[in-house]
């Protein structure tokens, strides 16, 4: 390569560099986006998933063994207080009470056998006729003559209660959710009581029992209030409030879940009980407060990118948003509230209305020319099809 031609390549190389720096150096478009401060709602929720059923439901047993000889009563049946649903065969229950009353009898004669002959001793006691030995001996005999009559007694009582416990009666005013024996059937009382019914008391007030996990469990209060839905009815929104928060923990699978009460009237009666109930509880709800996008408070402008024309005035407050005013980007201090991480509560500080920034994008650039980073160059291929249209364009101009 000839020094002429090193000289043309180096200078042709500096001045591709010095226009691609020029290039660079220019500032790119900035396009910002506003929002505006307004009146509003901001809530925060818990979701959670619980099954519908009777704030009070009662398991109708019984204390005796027998065969269940009648049953008045069958599922979803409404029964009162004291009404009879079922009685148990009485056979022996009564032969039972027969005994016992038997032996009260034999104690009651024992007993007064006992103490004719105590007056009896005591009478020739006094008159120094018999030994102390014997006068005790009655009055001991007499005592537990009177013991055996009141053992005898109770006995009868306990059979009588038993005979009682065989006709089955309702404890509630309520409706049978579920009838567990037929007539016929034997039950058996020794170790545990059988469940013959379950009653539920009032089917138009009706609870939710929601696991709540633990992560979210610290901001669910008594009082807040909660929509859920059912999959019976997809398209009914039902209202209730959280009634009570359970401390008793559940782990299952290492998740561990509290148990919450939710309060779900049920007028209409749609809500039956097992249902699952997609719950959705409100622990932070403020209705029309002054608020903004959260995004909006973390936006600061960018001096370096900012156009030479314009300027920013800056404050000094933790919390602030940003207007511009023309060529101005100000800084507007302000109290901010609760947020639930997407909508922010301003306190004080800003109007309704007003336009404030929130972010900004790089809008297009623009492209760099070619020829300005590529001068003439011999050394460089040329553009294809450039050569031949220059030669076209010259053979044109000869003719």
């Amino acid at each position: 390569m000839s020094r002429k031609a090193f000289y043309i390549l180096h200078f042709t190389s500096i001045s591709a560099i010095v226009a691609m720096m020029v290039a660079c150096s220019s500032k790119p478009k900035i396009e910002y986006e506003t929002t505006t401060v307004e009146k509003g709602n901001i809530s925060t929720t818990v979701t959670a998933t619980g099954t519908i059923e009777p704030v009070t439901s009662v398991e109708v047993g019984t204390q005796v063994s027998g065969i269940v000889a009648k049953i008045y009563v069958d599922y979803n049946s409404e029964v009162k207080a004291g009404q009879v649903i079922a009685e148990l065969d009485r056979t022996n229950l009564l032969s039972t009470l027969e005994s016992q009353r038997a032996n009260l009898t034999s104690a009651q004669s024992e007993l007064d056998y006992q103490k004719a002959n105590f007056d009896r001793q005591k009478g020739l006691y006094d008159k120094g006729l018999i030994s102390a030995n014997d006068f005790e001996q009655s009055r001991l005999s007499y005592i537990k003559a009177q013991q055996q009559v009141n053992t005898a007694r109770q006995s009868v009582k306990r059979a009588e209660t038993d005979l009682g416990y065989a006709t089955i009666t309702s404890p509630i005013n309520g409706i049978v959710l579920n009838k567990a024996v037929e007539e016929g059937q034997t039950v058996a009382a020794s170790f545990s009581t059988p469940t013959l019914f379950t009653i539920a008391q009032d089917l138009t007030d009706m609870r939710v029992i929601a696991d709540i996990d633990e992560a979210d469990i610290g901001e669910v209060k008594e009082g807040q209030r909660v929509t859920f839905t059912v999959d019976a009815f997809p398209n009914d929104i039902f209202q209730g409030a959280v009634t009570q928060v359970r401390r008793q923990a559940t782990t299952e699978s290492n998740v561990v879940t509290y148990e919450v009460v939710i309060s779900a009237p049920n007028a209409d009666l749609k809500l039956m009980p097992g249902l699952t109930a997609n719950v959705t509880i409100f622990t932070l709800e403020k209705n029309d407060v002054l608020n903004v996008s959260a995004k909006a408070l973390r936006f600061s402008p960018n001096e370096a990118l900012i156009a030479d024309d314009e300027t920013i005035q800056p404050c000094d407050a933790r919390q602030k948003l940003w207007v511009r005013e023309g060529k101005v980007f100000k800084a507007i201090p302000v109290e901010t509230g609760v947020t639930n991480g997407t909508t922010t509560e301003i306190v004080s500080g800003i109007k309704a209305g007003t336009e404030v920034l929130e972010d900004m994008n790089f809008g297009e650039q623009p492209e760099m020319d070619p020829t300005a980073s590529q001068n003439k160059n011999p050394f460089m291929p040329g553009r294809p099809g450039g050569n031949r249209n220059q030669k076209t364009g010259q053979g044109a101009t000869k003719k």
